[in-house]
């Protein structure tokens, strides 16, 4: 909103500074700085707040060391997060940015399933909450959306278009019309397409057509439902993912911080026509709007880890880890980037790897022993470490040490192949 109160006194007045806004770095900026100041500022207000309606976690007791202690923790602090996310996205951002519409729906769709999650299970008092089902159902109607926009949007298209790349060596600086010659390119040869990049292979593009193609000409009709599929398969398990993960004091929160920060470099120079080209990446116009969005995310979860750190004052619950869990999963795909995931969210693959080892194992050596046995001590594996006689602050912060280095080698793929 403040975007375009800024832009029409620039535009009609020329108010002197009003013409800052048209820098997505400073919105990006600003974006961050507000949600952080918001987490931590309201953030305690609400637990205040939660602590008055006794909206306290229920602690299955799994025998770990000081786990019945947190007890009676605030939960559902996901609202702080959301709230930290939507406010300064609704200011800063671009709203009729087809991208910021479709991440504004992602964060209000699954954060209304996880409180309703939340509220089942804290107001309810039934320990299980939302049925799986109806959570499936959730994220698979956010896929829908997601994929079919995606898909058949004209305004969601992308270029891999680089003919200026002998205009940009021959200027060691690019001036404003030089600059708009390359977007005039790069603009005039755009297309509709399902590609995706993948890391680490020289030609790194990947189109999901090559699903359908072997069918003959005719099938690339098909081609929307092996993307919508694709789309609704990296939404559920990267949520549901995330969800795992939020099983000690900080790790999905600070984790999501690290996730989001690179998801911001990779949105800057995919929606960024001299970077793209430098990079020989498919440049994807309007997309450098989403770094508005997800510099709010990360504003807004290094905010909430000021509470969600060892000794956790408020827990986020499913409202915040699957909401956080989605806004990446959905991110990644927009900028064509889904791929990339199980480098990039190797905490969370991990995380849900261990549960599905340990559950299929387990089954396995019951029906073929008639004793099941575990590959780990407890799963997921932050609670196989706990077991060990690991503290909780060493786990959560050898395991930021992981993910830090994903991410650095995440950021490395755009030119590492």
């Amino acid at each position: 909103m403040l975007y375009y109160l800024f832009n029409y006194l620039h535009e009609t007045f020329s108010l002197p500074g009003s013409g800052v806004f048209q820098y997505l770095s400073f919105r990006a900026t600003m974006a961050a700085l507000l949600s952080l100041w918001i987490t931590i500022v309201y953030g305690k207000t609400l637990i205040a707040f939660l602590h008055r309606k006794q909206v306290g976690e229920t602690i299955r007791d799994l025998g770990l060391d000081g786990q019945m202690q947190k007890k009676g923790t605030p939960t559902m602090g996901g609202l702080i997060i959301i709230t930290a996310i939507i406010i300064p996205t609704l200011l800063f951002a671009e709203l009729n940015n087809i991208y910021i519409i479709l991440m504004l729906v992602t964060t209000v769709w699954l954060g209304l399933i996880g409180f309703l999650d939340d509220y089942i299970k804290v107001f309810k008092k039934n320990k299980q909450g939302l049925q799986g089902k109806f959570k499936i159902i959730g994220q698979v109607g956010l896929g829908l959306i997601v994929g079919l926009t995606m898909y058949f949007s004209p305004s969601i298209v992308i270029s891999e278009q680089v003919a200026v790349q002998t205009y940009i060596q021959e200027h060691n600086m690019l001036d404003e019309e030089s600059f708009t010659t390359a977007r005039q390119v790069f603009q005039q040869n755009v297309e509709k397409s399902t590609k995706s990049t993948i890391p680490f292979v020289k030609e790194n593009s990947f189109d999901y057509a090559w699903f359908v193609n072997w069918m003959g000409d005719g099938a690339s009709k098909y081609t929307w439902i092996v993307f919508v599929l694709a789309v609704i398969f990296i939404i559920t398990a990267v949520s549901n993912a995330a969800n795992l993960t939020d099983g000690i004091d900080g790790l999905a929160t600070g984790t999501s911080a690290i996730i989001g920060t690179t998801l911001a470099v990779l949105a800057w120079v995919s929606g960024n026509i001299i970077f793209a080209n430098y990079l020989n990446i498919m440049y994807l116009p309007n997309v450098g709007e989403l770094v508005v969005f997800i510099a709010a995310f990360v504003g807004a979860t290094i905010g909430f880890l000021w509470y969600n750190a060892y000794p956790a004052q408020v827990f986020m619950g499913d409202t915040g880890s699957l909401t956080i869990g989605g806004i990446i999963a959905v991110f990644a795909i927009l900028i064509r980037k889904e791929l990339l995931l199980p480098v990039l969210c190797g905490i969370f693959f991990m995380e849900s790897l261990s549960v599905m080892l340990q559950v299929s194992w387990f089954k396995y050596t019951k029906k073929k022993y008639g004793e099941g046995r575990r590959i780990f001590k407890m799963s997921p594996i932050h609670h196989h470490y706990q077991v060990k006689g690991y503290a909780e602050p060493k786990i959560v912060m050898r395991f930021f040490i992981i993910g830090i280095l994903l991410a650095i080698l995440s950021v490395v793929t755009l030119k590492l192949r």
